[in-house]
């Protein structure tokens, strides 16, 4: 193993033991908080937003996404096709059944429309304040913006809890870079960075 993916993997490690510490009304309240004060951006009518099923504890970006539909968005979650690929997207509503997807993460169904994000709403387990993320280790999220972003414009939103703040992360030149991180504390800005 490399030493930038052990190290990684260690603040990987570090980040969601200090994650699951926090209790459920923690974790709701900081997504109630996220919710309230909502994107730091102007939201075009109709802007297709993706979020995810969250798993673990994960902050649930449910609030959020239901805050920005009565906005006029169009929701969407992720479906994974295959490792190595891009992300797919599924139109989502909140109250709409999930299945289980390849790797055990619910999923609209597949008979639901895909659509193509404009704005992208991550989970991740770490972040710093150059707008590096790490996620769970399998790339999905990177595949997908580097191959969005090469054919549209697409903004990356991680959400996730202050105590997943790390010093730096050892980013690589594959691993995207986020627009904005949202947390319970504040709202991290990345775009002029």
């Amino acid at each position: 193993m490399k030493a930038a993916q052990h190290t990684k993997q260690q603040l990987r490690t570090a980040a969601l033991a200090a994650r699951d510490l926090l209790s459920e009304d923690e974790r709701k309240a900081a997504a109630e908080t996220i919710a309230a004060r909502g994107l730091p951006l102007t939201l075009q009518p109709g802007a297709v937003v993706s979020g995810y099923a969250p798993i673990r504890s994960e902050l649930d970006p449910t609030p959020l996404m239901r805050e920005l539909a009565g906005r006029g968005a169009r929701l969407a979650l992720p479906v994974v096709l295959a490792r190595g690929h891009s992300l797919s997207f599924r139109a989502w509503s909140p109250g709409d059944r999930l299945t289980l997807g390849s790797l055990g993460i619910p999923e609209p169904s597949p008979a639901a429309a895909e659509l193509v994000p404009d704005i992208m709403l991550v989970p991740l387990a770490a972040f710093d304040r150059a707008g590096h993320r790490i996620g769970y280790g399998g790339g999905y999220y990177d595949y997908t913006f580097s191959h969005l972003r090469k054919v549209h414009h697409v903004i990356g939103v991680g959400l996730g809890f202050a105590i997943q703040e790390i010093k730096a992360v050892p980013a690589l030149s594959h691993d995207a870079v986020l627009d904005y991180v949202l947390t319970e504390r504040e709202t991290l800005d990345f775009r002029s960075s």
